[in-house]
């Protein structure tokens, strides 16, 4: 029974380390220009993507009832937006197929501080993915893609982190 449950886990694994390196699901490329969307954010702001030119941004799309999202806000609660939101950087945290009732009262209980926005219909998630959360992009200066992951662990945050210091 031990070796059966030893080998799901390898086969596991395996199987989360090469969706992440394939970007399994996504529309897009590193290197691609990120797809022109605008968002309103819980607070009430416009989040443009094509205002954002010369910034770093942190594109993340979540669920709440996705239990890798639901490890992965809270690390980036901690340990990602203080580092960086008074850089020269922008991030969105988008909650698919979710409204913003929802979304404002699951974050009455979570307490994040990052700009969230409803994304009820999956319209702009559709311009980046087909399927698959968390799922987080990092778009340069430039608004060209220069990093992408799906699912969460704490070496890929790491790395996000790392990404993003190196293109501020």
């Amino acid at each position: 029974m031990k070796k059966i449950f030893i080998t799901l886990l390898a086969i596991i694994a395996t199987t989360t380390l090469f969706a992440q390196d394939d970007y399994q699901g996504s529309l897009l490329k590193n290197g691609d220009q990120i797809p022109n969307f605008s968002v309103l954010t819980l607070d009430g702001n416009e989040f443009v993507i094509s205002d954002l030119k010369g910034k770093v941004v942190l594109i993340n799309f979540f669920a709440t009832w996705c239990g890798p999202c639901m490890k992965e806000l809270p690390e980036v609660e901690s340990q990602l937006w203080p580092k960086f939101k008074n850089e020269n950087f922008a991030m969105i945290s988008i909650g698919r197929e979710h409204t913003k009732e929802q979304l404002l009262e699951f974050n009455k209980k979570k307490g994040f501080t990052f700009p969230i926005a409803p994304d009820s219909k999956r319209e702009v998630y559709a311009k980046f993915a087909s399927q698959y959360i968390p799922r987080n992009f990092i778009v340069d200066k430039t608004g060209k893609i220069i990093w992408q992951g799906v699912g969460f662990n704490q070496k890929e945050l790491d790395h996000m982190m790392k990404v993003i210091q190196e293109n501020l």
